[in-house]
Order: C-alpha cells, then structure tokens, then sequence
C-alpha cells in the first residue's frame, strides 16, 4: 500500500469543485452501508435519500467522477465505493499525527473510524513532558521536541492540532515548517498557512451556537403563532408582489 507522500488525491486537476469534493464523504458512507447489506445496485434517488441531498445535485457531482449509472438499473455499489474512495485518495495509507493530547485529542486518538478510512495515527505529540511514554489508545505519547523528527520519519502529511487556542498557530508553523500539507484545526482560533497547505476547520461551540439561533427562531414562531401574530417572514411570502402584470405574471423589461 502506498503512503500518504507517494502522489496526493487527484480532485484539483479534475476541476472537481470544492463543494462536490465536500459532498463524496457523505455519498461514500451511504455506500458503504448499502454494500455492507450486500445491496448490489442503487438508484440515483435512494443514494441521494441516504445522503441527504437531492438527486439532480447528486448525478451532478458523480458526472465530474466520470461515473453516470445505468437507466433502469441505477449505479453499482461496490464500484462506486472503489471510485470514491480512489479520488478522495482512500485507496493508500495516510499517516496523520494529534498534537494535543488532552481530552479531545484522546477522544480523537480512539476514534475507529480514522483506521476503517485508510488514516494511520502515526503519534500522538503533547508538550507536556509528564505525557511522555503515557499509552493512549494504545500509542505512547511523545513530547513537542519529537515532531519534526516524526514527521520526516513517517512521511507524515496530515496533522491534526487538538491544542488550546494560544497553542494552535505555533504547532501550525511547526508543522507547516517540517512538511505538513493539510490541517484539521479542532483549537478555536483561525489559522494562518501559506498558499499550497490545506486547513478544515471543526469548531462544535460555533455549531452548538447555531443550533441555538434555529431553536430561537423555532420557539419565537411557535410563540407568535401560539399569540396568533403572522411572523413577518411569513407574512412576506403572503403578500402578493406589486411587480406582476394583469395577468399575474411578472412583466417583461420594457426598452429605455
């Protein structure tokens, strides 16, 4: 199996957009939960179903993979797992490396899903030195001075930063400076990289904090209704427009 520095996933030279890219995850674990039921073919509606999002979008994204089904029969699972799993670069062995061993970097260092993905936890960093040797999950724990001799030994091209906010661009530059090409970034701060290194963001206050706005806006509707007031967003839709026409329609743009 090849490493993570042999060749990188070929979706940019593709001209596969981003926003397809961010959606072949989503597809790849439908379909693997189909193939895991031995389901042999899918239809572009079910798959888009179990990934939620609608199929028109879904024969979209899938025609930039080059993959467009057959009618009356549908998509075959097992080649579209091997294809997604190809141009996310699935197919070969990723080491990746946790810097920050608290517990969410512990919680991360546990998780099964990273192996069962093809992504190899290669060491898990603390600067703490009374970390050092301490088994997590298995891997002992290495100290911050080990990092770049780490990386270089690996071949490693992920890293994972799980440190706290006044930490994370420090271990970024770090990282960046010994090779590392793609970040997840779990410390709430934003990250500065040069052009070439790739940062995903995951920050789960920002999405409880939406959450809370949607459960907001759900409980000021209910109690609007519940006063028997029409929400003014509502009330928009309902208002018919002053552009339409006698007939209803909206009127052509007239010359100057």
């Amino acid at each position: 199996m090849a490493t993570g520095r042999t060749h990188r996933p070929a979706t940019r030279s593709r001209g596969i957009p981003e926003a397809t890219v961010a959606r072949l995850p989503l597809y790849l674990r439908a379909l693997t939960a189909l193939s895991e039921r031995s389901v042999p073919t899918v239809s572009s509606e079910e798959l888009a179903a179990a990934a939620g999002v609608n199929s028109a979008k879904l024969r979209k994204d899938f025609s930039y993979l080059g993959s467009y089904g057959t009618r009356g029969v549908g998509y075959d699972v097992e080649y579209l797992v091997y294809q997604i799993s190809r141009e996310l670069g699935l197919t070969q062995d990723w080491p990746v490396v946790i810097v920050g061993i608290g517990n969410l970097g512990a919680a991360l260092a546990n998780y099964g899903g990273f192996a069962s993905r093809g992504f190899r936890v290669a060491a898990l960093i603390d600067a703490d030195p009374s970390m050092a040797g301490k088994p997590v999950a298995g891997i002992p724990v290495q100290h911050t001075d080990e990092l770049e001799k780490i990386i270089q030994d690996d071949g490693v091209s992920i890293g994972v930063i799980a440190t706290p906010a006044g930490a994370a661009q420090q271990v970024c530059d770090r990282l960046v400076a010994a090779g590392v090409t793609s970040i997840l970034n779990f410390a709430p701060t934003v990250l500065s990289v040069p052009e070439g290194v790739d940062v995903r963001k995951v920050d789960l206050s920002i999405e409880l904090q939406i959450l809370a706005f949607h459960e907001q806006r759900k409980a000021g509707e209910e109690a609007a209704a519940d006063a028997g007031v029409v929400p003014p967003a509502v009330a928009r839709k309902q208002r018919p427009s002053t552009d339409q026409g006698p007939d209803g329609d909206v009127p052509a743009v007239m010359p100057a």
